[in-house]
């Protein structure tokens, strides 16, 4: 598949953001990661574009949703990143994906078949993660 940038425009929030996406045709593309301001374009995700009048693309129509349970989460001050490092990399060898933005916000994707609980490997790390519930 072929890695593009694209800038999408989020009218809800009047920002617009830089994504690393895989381009399945020319206004349609697969999310590689998760937007942290369109909660909806989480890994895996696929949806078309549109050109607005401003000349930037917008969301038309999510095509397939991710395949992903997803999972967002404010991270405490009282842990330092290499603390949650082991949480990431379990998601990782497994086949999900533990994205950082901002410096205090997490995304978790967990695949479906996931082997662990997820709340109780944090809650045995004692990480006390706030999770973001919109």
């Amino acid at each position: 598949m072929n890695e593009v940038e694209i800038k999408i425009y989020h009218k809800e929030e009047k920002v617009a953001t830089t994504l690393y996406v895989q381009q399945l045709s020319g206004n349609r593309f697969r999310m590689i990661n998760n937007d942290f301001c369109n909660l909806k374009l989480t890994l895996g995700t696929e949806f078309k574009t549109k050109i607005n009048e401003n000349g930037v693309r917008e969301v038309k129509k999510i095509t397939k949703k991710s395949d992903f349970i997803t999972r967002r989460f404010h991270l405490t001050p009282e842990h330092k990143e290499s603390d949650y490092r082991m949480l990431g990399e379990e998601l990782t060898k497994r086949g999900g994906f533990w994205q950082v933005d901002l410096g205090s916000l997490a995304t978790v994707n967990i695949p479906k078949d996931f082997e662990f609980d997820v709340d109780q490997v944090i809650k045995e790390l004692d990480l006390k993660l706030v999770e973001i519930t919109e």
